[in-house]
């Protein structure tokens, strides 16, 4: 059980904090600073260092929480309300997550190799409001998850 929570927490540390630090650090820093030229290939090198963490903690959580419903909890019949709304938030931010790698980050990334720093922008626009959306369901699962087993 230690194992598995500990995988756990720093997965959704790992994901979650990495998306505050990008949305509320990065952004703004490199907006103020940095023209579209210089901007978008940092966001793409970023991405790039980022999201093999995030494919980590997309395996990662599910593994560990369903292998922990099925030996802590004793399978998914006597799970608690706060346990399936960690459930409903997490898949909902994987596939939010799937989306963003598969479609607006591969065209961000095909628009800058061409030099279309507009077409880069607007997919960038478009992963910027998603993470923005996996940030917020992110942060309420954290707090789903550290005062769920409070709330009955």
């Amino acid at each position: 059980m230690s194992f598995a929570i500990t995988l756990h927490v720093l997965s959704a540390v790992i994901w979650v904090g990495g998306m505050f630090f990008a949305y509320m650090a990065l952004r703004p820093a490199a907006a103020s600073l940095l023209d579209p030229p210089q901007r978008l290939p940092l966001w793409s090198k970023t991405f790039a260092r980022f999201f093999p963490w995030v494919w980590t903690a997309v395996i990662l959580l599910p593994a560990t929480g369903y292998w922990m419903v099925l030996n802590v909890f004793d399978g998914f019949a006597n799970l608690k309300l706060y346990i399936d709304v960690m459930q409903v938030t997490g898949i909902g931010m994987i596939l939010i997550y799937l989306h963003v790698f598969f479609a607006p980050y591969r065209r961000m990334n095909a628009a800058i190799a061409a030099g279309d720093f507009p077409a880069a922008g607007k997919q960038l626009a478009v992963m910027r409001k998603l993470i923005g959306i996996n940030l917020v369901l992110g942060l309420i699962t954290i707090v789903v998850a550290t005062g769920g087993a409070y709330w009955e």
